[in-house]
């Protein structure tokens, strides 16, 4: 029995030694920096990242690969290689990483935002073009994009009037929250005509805590053995946001039946074809966003009146 391990011990090590030797080098993928057992390249990572990582692109090539834990990241520096990227390989790269904030935050990675490329995702691109970003729905709420301006008009002047500092950036931030939340809920959630001030500071809340997690990553991202051991941090905030989310979006759901029931006013008169029904404006925005992203998601129609 010794003399078969020995012997199998020989060719394995004889094996191995020829290929080092004299197998071809083609250098693929493209090498880099040294590559630590089990973590990789995390010991590269040093602020400000966009530096460091020109840095490693100087020295070792236009096009590198490094390797952060379980993920694999295609580093690329060169104008050319990246124009073949997004142009002749343009799907082998469509595709996204799923991250935990894509499981909890996006729908367990049905979003467009976080879909994986396929037909999943090319149906929900078709139904938010037709539905959502077409001449007609954008046309239909253009009164609502020119009052969410004049408000913000109004604000500058009034706070130029005091010759305070202005930030255009939250301004212009709140401005595009501000008529996305009047197409879909009637709503404005920023500025001096809030309505409910105590909604209006929930979902504000809740915006900064989704765009600061949003911009987190954590070590299971890159090391998955190590969620079921607990070891992540960010995975219990993300439930925590997710409740709190899907709680915001379902009061939403349930104000906009109760008003259905209960007023028709604010009609908008609907002509297809030569046939022609009269339905709110509002109420005919938030349906198309139910009915078609969640019949993309879920695969059903998940609210609809008639």
């Amino acid at each position: 029995m010794e003399i078969e391990f020995y012997y199998l011990l020989f060719f394995l090590a004889f094996f191995l030694l020829s290929k080092h030797l004299f197998g071809k080098r083609k250098n693929l993928p493209p090498s880099g920096p040294l590559c630590l057992p089990i973590i990789g390249h995390p010991y590269l990572l040093k602020k400000p990242f966009h530096r460091t990582l020109a840095k490693v692109s100087a020295q070792y090539g236009p096009v590198l690969l490094l390797k952060l834990g379980s993920r694999q990241i295609l580093l690329v520096s060169s104008p050319s290689a990246a124009e073949e990227c997004f142009t002749t390989n343009d799907i082998l790269f469509a595709n996204r990483p799923h991250f935990l904030i894509g499981n909890y935050l996006g729908f367990n990675y049905t979003t467009p935002a976080t879909a994986p490329y396929g037909p999943h995702w090319r149906n929900l691109r078709r139904v938010t073009t037709l539905e959502i970003f077409s001449s007609i729905r954008l046309q239909m709420f253009s009164n609502i994009r020119t009052k969410e301006v004049r408000f913000l008009l109004q604000r500058l002047v009034a706070t130029g009037n005091f010759s305070k500092t202005v930030e255009m950036k939250t301004l212009l931030f709140e401005l595009t929250l501000n008529n996305m939340m009047m197409m879909l809920a009637g709503k404005r959630y920023y500025g001096d005509d809030m309505g409910d001030l105590v909604k209006a500071r929930q979902f504000q809340e809740l915006i900064e805590e989704m765009f600061a997690e949003a911009g987190e990553s954590d070590v299971v991202d890159f090391f998955p053995m190590l969620r079921w051991i607990g070891f992540s941090g960010l995975e219990k905030k993300l439930v925590r946001l997710q409740r709190k989310r899907d709680q915001f979006m379902q009061e939403l759901i349930e104000e906009h039946r109760i008003a259905r029931r209960q007023s028709k006013d604010e009609k908008l008169l609907v002509t297809a074809g030569n046939s022609s029904k009269t339905v709110d404006e509002k109420s005919l925005f938030f349906e198309l966003i139910l009915d078609n992203m969640t019949m993309m998601t879920a695969g059903k129609r998940y609210y609809r009146n008639d």
